[in-house]
């Protein structure tokens, strides 16, 4: 009876420990999850993705994963997800850089994203005013438009985002850094069990180090 009371416990306690040991587990690694870029933080809490319309797994990333949107859910108070285009890929990719400032500047991302996305995938944009149809057929007036697209605040978005690629030395998308100090690396969850596996481990450890 003591022999089975003593191997009950320690079952008991070897479950709690297998319990324990997963948990520990959950919390992303550096060098294996994510590296480090700087050492300080930015003094904004923030999360960047350089992503470009013409990315396939950009597009995965948005609209069948939904990761920055289940990223942007669960930042603290405070916190941000800031969205910049690359100029790398596709012959419309400046126009697109372009055409996401001033989307920025309208505070109309959520509007054209999708459509902008399902249109360089089929490479669909010859031209600005391809892309300029997007947003006249989601709510943009024409005029509006045409007002924006080269204004001061839209030049400087431009910059922004190229400047920034450039910073953080950007060569491949989606690129994912947190605060300005951590850069997420992609094949450290090569050894997600399913999908949604790796989703969640994405997500979670965005946010884990967001709030590090």
């Amino acid at each position: 009876m003591k022999k089975i009371a003593l191997k009950s416990t320690f079952i008991a306690l070897s479950a709690l420990f297998a319990v324990n040991s997963t948990a520990l587990a959950a919390d992303p690694v550096e060098g294996k999850e994510y590296i480090s870029v700087r050492q300080a933080p930015s003094a904004q809490k923030e999360v960047l993705e350089f992503f470009s319309f013409y990315c396939p797994h950009c597009y995965d990333f948005e609209l069948t994963y939904k990761i920055p949107s289940q990223i942007k859910a669960k930042l603290p108070e405070g916190a941000k997800l800031v969205q910049y285009h690359v100029n790398f890929l596709g012959r419309q990719s400046e126009n697109l850089t372009r055409a996401w400032a001033f989307a920025m500047a309208q505070g109309v991302e959520d509007k054209v994203k999708t459509a902008l996305f399902e249109g360089a995938q089929k490479d669909a944009f010859k031209s600005m005013d391809d892309i300029k149809a997007v947003f006249v057929a989601n709510g943009i007036s024409s005029t509006d438009f045409d007002n924006g697209i080269n204004s001061f605040a839209v030049n400087g978005l431009v910059n922004k985002q190229v400047q920034a690629a450039e910073d953080f030395k950007i060569q491949g998308v989606p690129a994912f850094f947190v605060n300005e100090q951590y850069q997420m690396n992609l094949e450290g969850f090569s050894d997600s069990k399913s999908t949604n596996d790796f989703i969640q481990r994405y997500v979670d450890a965005v946010t884990f180090l967001i709030r590090k």
